[in-house]
């Protein structure tokens, strides 16, 4: 039975990958502090017998018993709003913790993959972003502790894997949602979402036309594992290159949500915010056989529902 950490791994994303990886076979350790996770996302796991959860800070010294095959470094605080109350540990984690994660990989002579980041992209000057694009990213920014802690995590990577010889393999993310989400993430799907089934005004910064892409968790979370298994150690994007703008977005899921009596509002756009995101996949498609599979639509019921059921609960 292969041996997996996943660190961060009661988050939105952890989660879904501790639940692939136990279905997989694998012996799944679940490493988080739950300063952004939350252990209802694996409260489901907890009665498998190949499952375990570690309450735990990967900025400190990580000691695992017994071999470990796989380590995935998931992590980190992954939105604006958490990023932007939580700088100190966002830059922590992203350095230390990556540290710590890859000194254990050294110690277990286990394959790593790194949980990097579109944002390591900054507000692009190349559309759609390409795995070889440096980025444009303000270092000093707001949001500069999750995108400079990125890259730096990326740089560490390749170091460990060029001078250790630690077997190491990185995915760039892009924007991602589904099951799973905190109501209060500060995401847009999670806000538009949220807000139409409380009848609240639905905030689209800016003008709206700045765009994204965005993936639905089941075709990233394929996307993590063939990379995982593949042979590849540079970076590659995972994401769904299907843009769209932030106002069609929302309007989108106002519809979708037909009892909502919410109204679209404009707010000021928040600084560093990046006008276009739009990864470049052909290198999954070469090297893995993969590209997205959930129509948007289809990702959008699954997450509306998810959230009714969600903001339910709390009344």
């Amino acid at each position: 039975m292969p041996r997996t950490l996943i660190t961060g791994g009661a988050g939105f994303l952890g989660s879904h990958l501790c639940e692939r990886f136990v279905a997989e076979g694998h012996e799944v350790i679940c490493m988080d502090n739950l300063v952004t996770g939350s252990a209802d996302n694996i409260a489901h796991l907890m009665a498998q017998s190949n499952f375990s959860f570690v309450h735990y800070d990967v900025t400190n010294y990580i000691h695992i018993e017994g071999k470990l095959d796989y380590i995935l470094h998931f992590a980190s605080p992954a939105s604006p709003i958490d990023y932007l109350k939580l700088p100190i540990q966002t830059l922590k984690v992203g350095s230390i913790g990556t540290h710590k994660a890859l000194g254990l990989a050294k110690a277990k002579n286990a394959r790593l993959l790194l949980a990097s980041t579109s944002e390591t992209y900054g507000d692009p000057a190349i559309h759609p972003q390409p795995e070889t694009y440096w980025g444009n990213v303000n270092p000093i920014g707001i949001r500069g502790v999750y995108d400079e802690a990125k890259r730096f995590a990326e740089a560490l990577t390749m170091a460990y894997h060029r001078y250790h010889q630690v077997d190491t393999r990185i995915i760039r993310i892009f924007n991602t949602y589904g099951e799973r989400m905190r109501i209060q993430d500060g995401r847009a799907i999670p806000a538009f979402v949220t807000q139409a089934l409380r009848n609240e005004p639905i905030t689209v910064f800016g003008s709206g036309e700045q765009t994204r892409s965005v993936c639905y968790v089941s075709d990233l979370v394929e996307g993590i594992y063939r990379l995982l298994m593949s042979d590849y150690h540079n970076p590659v994007n995972i994401g769904n290159p299907d843009e769209v703008t932030m106002l069609e977005l929302a309007k989108e899921i106002k519809a979708m949500i037909p009892e909502s009596t919410s109204e679209i509002v404009f707010m000021p756009l928040p600084q560093d915010d990046p006008q276009v995101r739009q990864p470049d996949i052909t290198l999954a498609k070469s090297l893995l056989d993969w590209k997205p599979t959930i129509d948007r639509k289809v990702g959008l019921e699954k997450t509306i529902e998810y959230f009714r059921k969600a903001t339910q609960d709390l009344l």
